[in-house]
């Protein structure tokens, strides 16, 4: 059988490595599994992974040395568990022709849902709602916002895979999509394709942010941008906090101008006495709006990240291609 190794930065991550997938891996292959290798010297961990044709990555895992680009060894394939490659492959692994993968679509139905719920509850003041429950009031009065999908002007920033999901749940409720995404060629008939960043704020009522944060994205939600929604517009982020100029939505915030539904922040933790904890314009749900069902621990079951992973050992073993293969554009243009 095929060897494939996995290095754990500690021990063993408990969501990705649980019983159910670690049978299945080890149906597959030879599986040499190492823990502690943030202890280990880089130079040793090298000559490790040089043993394997196939090196699994996740959450935690140290960082591949940048020198197996010039002498790999038998690694032919870094299959990665999970999203975030960068500062854990190297570009240069990728350009030298070793096959990198990653969780490709796994989380894009949750985030999804997730953009789906802040957008909804963002529109239906539901935290505004809430709090006036909470200090014994009943309905809120007719100042208050609201808001429906119906006719809606929903701008999506970035249609990758979750931006294609969440095109496919909003499409029932029959809102107005605008799209910008230039990287896009072909866009779903219902959406409305925008060539700029003014354009899509200019048209929209609601936004939703979905691009992969990059140099081109870091920063790219400005003032001036945001102050070109209409007042009450809404601002919904589960892509990257950095892609907003968080300063600038706050004051907007603030001063009620504008509704938001924040997944993402940057950096990602608020002080506990920050303000923004409390405004009833603004839902932050601290980068878990994603969140599945609770799984059993007596009986741990394949998660898409692992089903999508064990697909890509297998076509590996087969020489089939490779679901979610990364090149240096996709990589450049990933979170």
């Amino acid at each position: 059988m095929m060897s494939m190794l996995h290095i754990a930065g500690g021990k063993l991550h408990p969501q990705i490595w649980n019983d159910c997938f670690l049978r299945e891996v080890c149906v597959l292959a030879d599986l040499a599994l190492v823990e502690d290798g943030n202890a280990m010297p880089e130079e040793e961990r090298a000559a490790l992974i040089r043993q394997h044709p196939v090196l699994l990555t996740c959450w935690e895992s140290p960082v591949v040395p940048a020198v197996l680009a010039d002498d790999p060894g038998a690694l032919r394939y870094i299959c990665h568990i999970t999203g975030t490659l960068r500062g854990l492959v190297p570009l240069e692994v990728i350009d030298r022709g070793i096959q990198v993968t990653n969780w490709g679509d796994a989380p894009a139905f949750a985030i999804a849902e997730g953009t789906m719920a802040l957008l909804l509850a963002a529109l239906k003041d539901l935290r505004a709602q809430a709090a006036q429950m909470e200090q014994g009031g009943w309905t809120l009065d007719g100042a208050a916002t609201g808001g429906s999908l119906d006719g809606l002007h929903v701008g999506l920033y970035g249609l990758g895979i979750i931006g294609r999901r969440v095109v496919a749940m909003l499409r029932p409720f029959n809102p107005v999509l605008h799209v910008f995404d230039p990287y896009v060629d072909d866009l779903p008939d219902d959406c409305r394709r925008v060539e700029s960043l003014e354009a899509l704020f200019d048209v929209s009522q609601a936004v939703l942010i979905l691009a992969g944060l990059s140099d081109e994205t870091r920063g790219s939600v400005t003032a001036d941008l945001l102050a070109r929604l209409p007042d009450h517009g809404v601002i919904v982020n589960t892509a990257r906090g950095a892609i907003i100029d968080q300063d600038a939505l706050f004051a907007e915030l603030e001063r009620g101008r504008l509704r938001a539904g924040l997944d993402v922040l940057e950096p990602d933790i608020l002080p506990e006495d920050h303000p923004a904890r409390h405004w009833k314009n603004c839902l932050l749900t601290g980068h878990g709006v994603h969140r599945g069902w609770p799984d059993d621990p007596a009986s741990p079951r394949l998660q898409r990240l692992h089903r999508n992973c064990l697909d890509n050992l297998r076509r590996f073993l087969t020489g089939e291609p490779l679901q979610f293969l990364m090149d240096r554009t996709r990589y450049l243009r990933s979170t």
